[in-house]
């Protein structure tokens, strides 16, 4: 992991640049939606760009490769907190959602606060006016489900 200038580090965490990996697993799973393309092409696509924003790399391959390795079972695990099939939901949103839950099911290292957080940043980026109040919705219920100790504890 590369050190963050000017700060931005949380537990050894790069959080800026998990931010950036995050930002760029989404154009990057969403372009594996639309296109088609692995995620092995996605990610040479995608990686010298990520370089040099100072990012973490190795996130941003993992949540690429996690997302494609295991789509089903995370859009299967996410439909019982959708109002419609996962392929009728945004593209934007619906990559954002499996990334999310990528992390909230297999990425336990990350608090699910931190999660749900930078799935919202990201989607009010990139998403549609409303998707961040949607995507924000279904995490909340996912996170209650997949982490419940976590979120009880956090509740208090």
């Amino acid at each position: 992991m590369r050190p963050q200038k000017g700060g931005g580090r949380s537990g050894g965490i790069d959080t800026v640049g998990r931010s950036r990996s995050r930002r760029r697993a989404l154009q990057a799973v969403y372009a594996m939606q639309l296109s088609g393309v692995d995620a092995r092409n996605a990610i040479a696509q995608f990686a010298h760009e990520q370089a040099h924003e100072v990012a973490d790399l190795e996130y941003f391959e993992d949540l690429v490769r996690g997302v494609e390795t295991h789509r089903r079972d995370l859009d299967a695990a996410l439909q019982p907190f959708l109002d419609r099939p996962i392929a009728e939901v945004d593209p934007i949103e619906r990559a954002m959602l499996r990334i999310a839950a990528y992390e909230l099911r297999h990425r336990i290292d990350v608090p699910y606060r931190v999660v749900i957080d930078e799935a919202l940043k990201t989607v009010k980026r990139f998403g549609s006016e409303h998707g961040h109040t949607y995507v924000n919705g279904v995490l909340d219920h996912a996170a209650v489900e997949w982490r419940a100790a976590e979120v009880q504890s956090a509740r208090g």
